[in-house]
């Protein structure tokens, strides 16, 4: 059996287009800059009830400054504060930065959020230490946190942190395995990169990716992102009609 949402990394559509489409969307404005409070009111108002929301958490809590995706920030960071934001430092700026982040979720309704983390947050004994003491202190009620580790982490240490912090670790399926999670949670960020289109064999092992009784989120990050979902949502449908068939003439025996 599979339990899986497909949906986009962004509103790759007309948002009532989107809503007709797709089951969730993840939000991705949130990680360059915080929209207001009542865009968040007014999108979750916009959707139709059972429609779910997931956003990116601000990139002032995960990245460092010199990352080139801070100069979407509508105010620059001060220089002199710049050893003051991202790797989840225990600084009054990230638990602003957070703080901010909770607030519009709670508007949206959001009922995951992503911590992406750039490369540059490697295993080093400062980042675990801030990652626990982030996840430890901050006030989760009411969603799930999820990570998305990039750079040079070990299998084990992934699977350890995610345990121990209870989160949900981020893939792209088609490159590596999901470690931890009573929920997966994947990201098709495209196999060579953003312009690449996901072939009817890349769906197939998506969608042996998905098998199973776990709640399951496939959010396309690619160029083709919206064309790649309703192919693989279609997909998924197929199999159900196919398995409905079956259970009927199992039943007529």
């Amino acid at each position: 059996m599979i339990q899986a949402k497909v949906g986009t990394c962004g509103f790759a559509i007309g948002q009532p287009e989107y809503h007709r489409t797709f089951p969730v969307v993840e939000i991705q404005q949130t990680f360059y800059k915080l929209p207001r409070i009542s865009t968040g009111v007014r999108w979750r108002a916009g959707a139709p009830s059972g429609f779910e929301f997931t956003m990116k958490a601000w990139q002032l809590i995960t990245h460092e400054p010199s990352s080139p995706t801070y100069r979407r920030l509508t105010t620059p960071i001060p220089h002199e504060s710049k050893d003051r934001y991202g790797a989840f430092r225990p600084t009054e700026e990230v638990v602003a930065a957070w703080t901010r982040t909770q607030a519009f979720a709670a508007a949206l309704g959001a009922s995951i959020i992503v911590f992406q983390c750039p490369p540059s947050f490697t295993p080093t004994p400062d980042h675990i230490a801030n990652l626990r003491r982030f996840f430890t202190t901050i006030d989760r009620t009411g969603w799930h946190a999820a990570w998305e580790p990039r750079g040079d982490w070990t299998a084990a240490t992934i699977q350890g942190l995610c345990r121990e912090l209870d989160l949900i670790h981020v893939v792209d399926p088609l490159k590596n395995p999901a470690l931890h999670g009573a929920i997966r949670y994947y990201r098709l960020h495209g196999l060579t990169g953003y312009r690449y289109v996901h072939t009817d064999q890349d769906l197939q092992r998506l969608k042996a990716a998905c098998d199973g009784d776990l709640p399951t989120y496939c959010l396309f990050n690619n160029l083709f992102m919206a064309e790649d979902a309703v192919r693989f949502q279609t997909l998924l449908r197929e199999r159900e009609v196919t398995t409905s068939r079956l259970r009927l003439v199992k039943g007529a025996r």
